[in-house]
């Protein structure tokens, strides 16, 4: 936890921002796997833990910015819970060590938000993203799920945005120790992956590099021989001589923010031929993207100039052709490269995703509607202490192919011909994270190996 100071100071910054109205925050519940007491791991709201600080379930709170009042909600442990959770700290306790003096039973809140309604105020809250959310949202204000996103106040999103977009000194702290595990996570599979084991091996083995640095998972674990399945959460495969291996994994640590890194290496100690060349261009596309990072830049055009360095790459290996330029412009490129570039990073390993990328990632502005171009997830004009990622990759997806080549499209930019030699190659890409600094960026953790000298070595 951070200190009292840091999260009455984030308030108050909220309430200068918004101006008006009563700011509900819905915490996150135990959630159930097969039955009541079986429950997944505990995971609270990150909007949540980001004002208040409490990283327990059954919690909402408000901050009620026309009378100054700043109130927790929940029900203290009965006897029974403490038999079987242990002794627990008290809502007053949690509450106070962030600066909140009030707190208040569950019940009240329904009548609290009630009589504001009635008396005409704005209750601002949130998009859900989980289904007890939008029930939430129904019983205590009468909004009704399907209009639960749009009706979320614009201002109050923004708001939060706006704090929660720039990291503070002592988040950025958090992050690169995040970054440091997953980092582990990465040299743990380079070092052990061999022809005969399964991918599960590799998936429970980094797992249990976050595990045991005291955190979790950030996201699940993308351990894989198909690579060109861009979130590939199946582990049952076998590893084959001859196979490149994709792993995407992050840790979160105990004040739950998040690494998120990418490393694609071969299962036999070499690279062949083939996995070099595709392997070098994503690679180049992956340091001219980190080259252009600086403040001032609007990482759509870092996005863009990472697709023309692979448009590049594959036209001097005769899959593509013709006018490079107006090639990347039409999107002919994202049969390579159908993903976006990056995306903002913190506490969410894509970071406040469920208030909006238009919001978070594009500061307003609306995105594209172009295949490949509308997965990416962060556009704007890049500032100072802003954390991202930088993932280019190069994927051959046969059901993309296939489709692309029988309707004919972009055939003046795309050799099908040679494309259909490389159908089940698979995909690639590196992923590392940074940090926009006054005059740059700084690639934030310990760096894993990404040349191909360098991952040879770590591999034999």
């Amino acid at each position: 936890m951070f200190s009292k100071q840091t999260y009455c100071k984030r308030r108050d910054q909220l309430k200068t921002d918004v101006k008006s109205g009563i700011l509900l925050f819905l915490g996150n519940d135990e959630s159930g796997m097969n039955y009541a007491d079986n429950t997944y791991h505990f995971r609270q709201d990150s909007t949540f833990l980001y004002f208040f600080g409490s990283d327990y379930a059954g919690l909402n709170a408000i901050i009620d910015i026309d009378e100054n009042r700043e109130i927790i909600f929940g029900d203290e442990l009965t006897m029974d819970h403490i038999v079987w959770m242990g002794s627990q700290p008290t809502i007053k306790e949690k509450s106070e060590a962030v600066g909140i003096k009030e707190t208040l039973p569950m019940a009240e809140l329904k009548s609290y938000l009630a009589t504001a309604l009635t008396n005409g105020r704005k209750v601002h809250h949130l998009p859900p993203y989980r289904p007890e959310h939008q029930i939430k949202l129904l019983d205590l204000i009468q909004v009704h799920p399907n209009i639960a996103a749009t009706n979320a106040s614009y201002e109050f999103i923004q708001a939060i945005a706006n704090q929660r977009n720039y990291k503070s000194q002592e988040e950025i702290v958090l992050i690169e120790d995040a970054v440091n595990i997953t980092a582990d996570m990465h040299l743990t599979a380079m070092r052990m992956a061999r022809p005969g084991m399964k991918e599960s091996e590799i998936a429970a083995a980094v797992q249990q590099v976050a595990i045991a640095a005291g955190g979790q998972l950030s996201f699940p674990v993308i351990a894989t021989i198909n690579g060109q399945t861009l979130h590939n959460h199946y582990h049952g495969n076998t590893l084959k001589s001859g196979d490149l291996f994709l792993l995407d994994c992050g840790a979160e640590n105990s004040m739950h923010y998040a690494g998120d890194m990418s490393s694609t290496f071969p299962v036999d100690k070499t690279f062949t031929t083939r996995q070099k060349e595709i392997y070098q261009i994503a690679l180049n596309a992956h340091e001219a993207a980190i080259d252009m990072l600086a403040p001032g830049v609007k990482f759509k055009d870092i996005h863009l100039k990472a697709g023309r360095t692979i448009a590049e790459g594959m036209k001097e290996m005769g899959f593509m052709k013709g006018d490079l330029d107006e090639a990347v412009r039409q999107g002919a490129h994202a049969l390579f490269f159908q993903c976006g570039l990056g995306h903002m990073m913190g506490m969410d390993v894509h970071d406040m995703e469920n208030l909006g990328e238009v919001y978070v990632g594009y500061n307003g502005e609306a995105k594209s509607t172009q295949f490949g171009l509308k997965s990416l997830r962060l556009g704007r004009e890049l500032e100072e202490n802003f954390v991202l990622t930088i993932e280019p990759g190069i994927y051959f997806i046969p059901e993309l192919i296939d489709m692309w080549k029988a309707e004919n499209r972009f055939s003046e930019f795309i050799n099908y011909d040679k494309v259909e030699q490389y159908k089940n190659f698979g995909g690639c890409r590196n992923e590392e994270d940074f940090l926009i600094t006054k005059d740059g960026a700084r690639l934030l953790g310990k760096p894993i190996p990404k040349t191909i000298a360098d991952v040879e070595a770590e591999r034999i």
